[in-house]
């Protein structure tokens, strides 16, 4: 299942059923899953971990060199879990030994054209980044979070699960789990009650996470007031939890 134009190093290695597309061309440290598909002219390099069942369409650079002046050839990683769509034109790169190392993309993921998940990024599962989304360094993205086109992230910014960005929005501090944004810079707008309601959460959920939303957002309170009010509401709705935690813990502030 390899075209015969593909240039493919013999040190990779290729799982069962995986396809390579014309003109791609595969590095020596690269490992891909079995029953992945890598459309054509698609460029796969550096120390990369692909696994099972991604579909990777063309034009890609995966594992490419991080965009860090400090980053001088220390054998960092990219690692991609399984059932990920990936669109035209994406760039993921590689890890730097500033961080952890390791570049990270988790399962499930629908990430669109044109998309840049730069070094030492942590991208969660079931994410969608549309058109043009872009992370910088050192990025976490939670579960089931959305951005949408031409959105960017400041480095080191944390995007909590089930939150929505707006597009175009730029997102310069942390947004937490849940919360809906706009604009540049990017100012809370409410919860993500549709994607809420779509993946199942229940009306009493919902009515607890939108209480711990205007105790920190509309209720005049400060931030440690805010915290306080917020955590006793999950105590009674673990469904609150991820949030109260979320704001507990902020290096570069929260959206407010």
């Amino acid at each position: 299942m390899i075209h015969p134009t593909a240039i493919v190093h013999s040190g990779a290695r290729i799982g069962n059923g995986v396809e390579i597309g014309p003109y791609s061309i595969i590095g020596e440290n690269v490992e891909i899953g079995d029953g992945t598909w890598i459309g054509p002219h698609v460029v796969i390099e550096g120390r990369t971990r692909i696994g099972r069942d991604n579909r990777v369409f063309q034009f890609c650079s995966l594992g490419g060199a991080p965009q860090d002046k400090k980053y001088a050839d220390e054998p960092t990683l990219l690692v991609v879990g399984d059932r990920n769509t990936i669109r035209e034109y994406c760039t993921f790169s590689t890890g730097t030994i500033q961080d952890g190392g390791v570049t990270r993309v988790g399962d499930d993921n629908w990430i669109m054209a044109y998309v840049h998940i730069a070094h030492d990024c942590q991208v969660g599962s079931h994410t969608i980044f549309s058109n043009n989304a872009a992370l910088a360094g050192h990025v976490h993205v939670g579960d089931w979070a959305i951005l949408s086109g031409f959105s960017g992230v400041h480095q080191f910014v944390r995007v909590g699960a089930h939150s929505f960005c707006g597009a175009s929005a730029v997102l310069l501090q942390d947004l937490p789990p849940y919360v809906t944004v706009t604009g540049n810079p990017a100012i809370p707008r409410g919860i993500n009650s549709e994607g809420l309601r779509r993946r199942g959460f229940t009306a009493e959920a919902m009515s607890a996470i939108k209480k711990a939303y205007r105790a920190l957002y509309r209720s005049g309170l400060s931030l440690g007031e805010a915290r306080e009010k917020i955590d006793a509401i999950a105590a009674e709705s673990p469904e609150v939890r991820p949030f109260a935690d979320f704001i507990g813990v902020s290096g570069r502030g929260l959206v407010r």
